[in-house]
């Protein structure tokens, strides 16, 4: 729905069984979005299987389960061109010991490291990734105005600047430009705010609506 919505790059979150495979799931906890109980940690990939993941959104979508990050990859790799992805590693406040191995091992199995973004608050995880492969480009995510954004984009080997979007102004976004990084705003829908980030020269939005942003760039 995401690329027929005019969706460049696939957003996700990742948390690890208790079995160690990663889950695309947002919540450590099983009970807003599954008829699951508990910390996804705390289940095997069995057990999350048979979770129904859909029918709290709407009878719809009844049935449809917890994927693993091995069989999203797969249904990617299948595409030439788009999605790229970006995967957010959900640590804090659980934390999952090798999770940014895995990540890394899966991407280049599918094939993926070119077409993907991984990020996280966590930018002791994204430090851990870059450790594991240098070339793997990485965003740093925050809900604050850093004294120096740069900075933090380097201590953490990352690429990428990812501010929520009411701390981006034009001056930041230019700093970073010229520090050769890019920057994604996350996660607003208002059309006058969305015009306001491409204003202040985002490469890139994050929102739960992406039909809107298309229209707002396809109108120019």
């Amino acid at each position: 729905l995401a690329l027929e919505l005019g969706a460049d790059v696939v957003e996700l979150d990742v948390h690890l069984s208790r079995d160690g495979h990663p889950m695309v799931i947002h919540d450590e906890q099983l009970d807003r979005t599954t008829d699951g109980h508990g910390l996804v940690g705390e289940h095997t990939l069995e057990q999350l299987r048979g979770l129904d993941a859909g029918a709290w959104f709407d009878p719809r979508f009844t049935g449809q389960r917890v994927p693993t990050l091995d069989e999203v990859l797969a249904w990617a790799a299948e595409r030439n061109g788009p999605p790229h992805l970006a995967i957010e590693i959900k640590n804090a406040p659980i934390y999952y010991d090798g999770i940014e191995a895995k990540i890394v091992e899966l991407l280049a199995r599918h094939g993926m490291r070119e077409r993907t973004l991984v990020i996280s608050f966590d930018h002791h995880a994204l430090r851990r990734i870059h450790e594991l492969d240098a070339g793997l480009p990485t965003g740093v995510l925050y809900a604050c105005r850093p004294a120096d954004p740069t900075a933090l984009a380097i201590a953490a080997g990352a690429q990428v600047l990812e501010p929520h979007w009411s701390f981006v102004t034009s001056a930041d976004v230019a700093a970073a430009h010229a520090a050769g990084l890019r920057v994604v705003a996350w996660a607003t829908t208002e059309p006058l705010v969305l015009r306001s980030l491409i204003a202040a020269g985002v490469d890139g939005v994050a929102t739960n609506h992406p039909e809107v942003l298309a229209d707002i760039l396809r109108d120019g």
